[in-house]
């Protein structure tokens, strides 16, 4: 699912759904979710850093200060420089909720308006991911499923037919992940992992501790914690995908990026497998690492000197 809805059907996967009273208590899970997105949808829309705070899970807010922090940016203030608005759930179809215990995911269908400027006109998904903390359930975050390249998904999904939502990306897995980093300051130089892989997946984990994950794409993420003085290393693992394109070129690269406008960004570490390379019949290593140098020259190079 890439990150960043109908007639209301209820799973519980931590159970099977009793008579009566069990009814009524999935009845009002089920509203106690859509309370809590569309307060943290509120908090978005008005900007109140306390709404936010107190409808997202604490790792969701650990993971945007994470990253806020990776790019220099101020925390709160930049949760709500993001264009647009999340979608309002009231105008799509719920088509599942599942529990497990402490985790839960709402899917919803329809036409899913990020506020953009430009309505929709086709039917997406809109999967809603939350976890079960002290004070209840908070929100955890939102993926969006452009359904564009799977037309006969929009068509069975049109036509009633579910199954879809049967694949494992639509459950919730049971556990509440921590973060496996956290950045207490803004980081010293923002640096961000670039990978172009056609047909393939690729692994990254920056420093022991960035990890990022690239699937048939070309995409760019900001390492978490930032480069360092001195020696850093991105260890790299590449595997096909089934159906993807044996003979892509590949490229995976580090850059420094500099605050000082008019500087461009700084490539410190590439790996790549060329057009012609590929053609030739030349294969990506199957793992790897990159080692880069943060040094008082780099830093001269960022500052525009």
């Amino acid at each position: 699912m890439k990150r960043l809805v109908f007639g209301l059907i209820v799973v519980l996967t931590a159970g099977v759904m009793g008579q009566g009273g069990a009814r009524n208590k999935d009845a009002l899970l089920v509203e106690e979710l859509k309370r809590v997105y569309l307060g943290w949808r509120a908090a978005m829309i008005e900007k109140d850093a306390h709404g936010w705070t107190k409808f997202s899970s604490k790792t969701k807010q650990i993971d945007v200060r994470n990253r806020l922090w990776s790019e220099r940016r101020r925390f709160p203030q930049g949760v709500f420089g993001m264009p647009g608005s999340p979608p309002d759930i009231r105008r799509l179809k719920a088509m599942r909720v599942r529990v497990l215990r402490n985790t839960a995911k709402a899917i919803y269908y329809g036409k899913v308006d990020f506020g953009l400027g430009t309505p929709p006109k086709t039917n997406d998904v809109w999967v809603i991911s939350y976890v079960r903390e002290g004070t209840g359930w908070k929100f955890h975050g939102g993926e969006f499923v452009k359904l564009d390249v799977l037309p006969e998904v929009r068509k069975q999904l049109d036509g009633g037919d579910l199954s879809y939502f049967d694949a494992k990306d639509f459950h919730p897995n049971g556990k509440v992940e921590r973060p496996k980093v956290v950045v207490d300051k803004p980081v010293k130089y923002i640096a961000k992992t670039y990978v172009f892989a056609p047909g393939r997946e690729v692994r990254a984990v920056v420093n022991g501790k960035s990890d990022h994950l690239f699937q048939n794409e070309k995409r760019s993420d900001v390492i978490l914690g930032g480069a360092r003085d001195g020696v850093n290393e991105l260890k790299y693992t590449i595997r096909d995908i089934p159906g993807g394109k044996p003979n892509s070129a590949l490229t995976v690269r580090v850059y420094l990026m500099s605050q000082v406008r008019g500087v461009k960004p700084i490539k410190v570490a590439e790996y790549q497998i060329d057009e012609k390379q590929a053609a030739a019949g030349v294969k990506p290593k199957k793992s790897g690492s990159l080692r880069f140098q943060v040094t008082p020259e780099v830093v001269k190079k960022l500052m525009g000197r």
